[in-house]
């Protein structure tokens, strides 16, 4: 199955998700703040990524910034998880280039559609052509 990458700083969090992520079936890497997500991404190349916006050390608007600007990482899907549920927070990740954006608490039926959606779309993005 695919392996997500998980960019969040709430120890709580961390546990809940990953463990229903697993149960679903992916691979689940986690990374507590910006650094070490960027870091992991480059590295690691994950199906998808999961970014918490509130992140210490790099926010997740520009974890997501730099990964868009980097070609190696460019294309990765990417869906932010946020407490910051207003009109303007959801616009600027879309800005920065998230494809997909979930307001704190996560309703997980609906993330797990957009995860499988987002992945999809990239299978079919990379399919040789007859």
């Amino acid at each position: 199955m695919a392996e997500i990458l998980y960019i969040e700083d709430n120890e709580d969090n961390i546990y809940m998700m990953s463990r229903r992520l697993r149960r679903k079936g992916y691979e689940v890497l986690i990374a507590r703040d910006g650094a070490e997500g960027l870091t992991q991404a480059r590295n690691r190349a994950p199906a998808l990524i999961l970014v918490d916006l509130g992140l210490p050390v790099i926010d997740g608007w520009e974890v997501t910034r730099q990964l868009r600007a980097t070609p190696e990482t460019a294309s990765l899907p990417i869906i932010a998880l946020s407490a910051h549920a207003m009109p303007e927070d959801r616009e600027r990740a879309f800005a920065a280039g998230c494809d997909d954006f979930i307001a704190k608490p996560v309703d997980f039926p609906r993330l797990i559609d957009r995860i499988d959606v987002l992945l999809r779309r990239k299978s079919e993005r990379w399919k040789p052509k007859s």
